[in-house]
């Protein structure tokens, strides 16, 4: 099968390296893709956006599986282009239609989505600049810490938790009034806060069967120790100690089965992945987020944990067969660990020239991933992002992954780069 992926990030590297293994991937075409992704298919300049181009370059290249790496592009809805148009409407997308992906779009949408279907999750209100006043007099009575999110898309910055009331109003004020995040924070959810330790779980579905290919603890502060502002993720590790059987078996039946059969409740129409962002609160699961693509940089150790064929269950996603498919998983431990820019999340600068990536001394137990990175036409790679590289490597233990991985990220630099040396502490 001929196959475009959208993206270009660490996600989309560490898709292309899964698909690229594939039995059933003839061409495996990556638009835009990164010096990474270029190594398994071929970059073609066409944005994720960019979906006219994209239907010239499917038909032209006779593509039979898109896959939908970001989330911008469901939101603005691509599954909906291909599905509409005669011509694209027999390819796979991987990805949910236009209306499910506010699942991940919209934050009081998938509230409502989950107490409809009686999903455990954070008590919340949700207010805008026409309650707004209402907003500040609900933050100043409301229980210490507390969770503000906006609404929309915010590149996965939009959650800010503080533990002051004088602080949630300046956060509150600073999103709805000052537009911190654009449209996004037109609308804000308030949350109750929930003590506990967060882990992300992540299924393939048809909107009626799903099977579970992985599960990963993100570390999502700058600092060591979880400290500092939250990024777009510093570092991974699966599988995660406390998610024992026993722990699956609740996030199955009251989480899982529930969205799924909310989604062919209410005909939504849902082929890919879905992202449940859960915390364990005494050892009981709830959802904090669902996103409707796979998470970064969760997929740089769930895909290479995956033995299942991946675009094998592409087809059965398709053909109505996921239900009877066999997932297997690779017994080693997994550990990505992120190299940032200097300033990031903040601001930070790009093109920066990264030396040593072509001499590393690799071994046959880690993986380079691409994140932020561009080629010049001098044929350097150069920085191009605020998460730059990742490295994922599998140990017999969480530290011995780790180790690895930040041996690996030892042999190369750029100006200011920076990572975390504690990535899976706690275990």
């Amino acid at each position: 099968m001929n196959i475009l992926l959208l993206g270009s990030g660490g996600r989309e590297h560490a898709l292309a390296w899964k698909i690229s293994k594939s039995q059933h991937c003839s061409q495996l075409f990556i638009a835009p893709g990164n010096p990474g992704t270029a190594q398994h298919g071929t970059n073609i300049s066409i944005g994720i956006n960019e979906f006219e181009k994209q239907k010239q370059f499917c038909v032209e290249n006779q593509i039979n599986i898109v896959v939908v790496g970001p989330e911008e592009p469901l939101v603005n809805g691509v599954y909906d282009f291909y599905k509409n148009d005669d011509l694209l409407k027999n390819i796979i997308v991987v990805g949910p239609s236009k209306e499910a992906a506010q699942l991940e779009g919209s934050k009081a949408y998938s509230k409502k989505f989950m107490q409809r279907n009686n999903i455990p999750t954070a008590a919340y209100s949700e207010f805008t600049k026409e309650n707004f006043e209402e907003g500040k007099r609900y933050i100043a009575q409301h229980n210490l810490p507390i969770v503000l999110k906006a609404d929309g898309l915010a590149a996965g910055k939009g959650v800010v938790i503080v533990n002051t009331h004088e602080e949630a109003s300046q956060v509150f004020e600073e999103m709805i009034i000052n537009k911190q995040f654009g449209d996004a924070s037109s609308k804000v959810v308030i949350e109750e806060f929930l003590n506990g330790i967060e882990v992300s779980v992540f299924v393939l579905t048809d909107g009626k069967d799903y099977q579970i290919i992985g599960h990963a603890k993100d570390y999502k502060r700058i600092g060591e120790g979880d400290s500092g502002p939250n990024t777009g993720g510093m570092g991974c590790v699966t599988p995660v100690p406390f998610v024992d059987d026993v722990f699956m078996q609740k996030v199955e039946e009251r989480i899982i089965k529930p969205t799924v059969n909310g989604l062919a409740k209410e005909k939504l129409n849902y082929n890919g992945f879905i992202f449940f962002g859960l915390i364990n609160v005494n050892n009981e699961p709830w959802v904090i987020e669902y996103n409707c693509r796979m998470g970064d940089p969760e997929t740089e150790v769930v895909m290479p944990r995956l033995q299942t064929d991946l675009v094998a269950l592409f087809a059965a996603m398709d053909n109505g067969t996921l239900a009877d498919a066999n997932i297997f998983f690779n017994e080693n431990n997994f550990a990505t660990v992120v190299a940032v820019s200097g300033g990031y999340p903040g601001d930070y600068k790009k093109n920066l020239q990264i030396s040593g990536l072509a001499d590393v001394q690799m071994n046959s137990d880690s993986i380079i991933f691409h994140a932020g990175t561009k080629e010049t036409e001098q044929g350097m790679v150069v920085t191009n992002g605020g998460r730059v590289l990742t490295v994922t490597s599998s140990g017999k233990n969480i530290k011995e992954a780790v180790e690895l991985s930040k041996k690996i990220l030892g042999q190369i630099n750029f100006e200011g780069m920076n990572f975390r040396k504690d990535i899976g502490y706690e275990f």
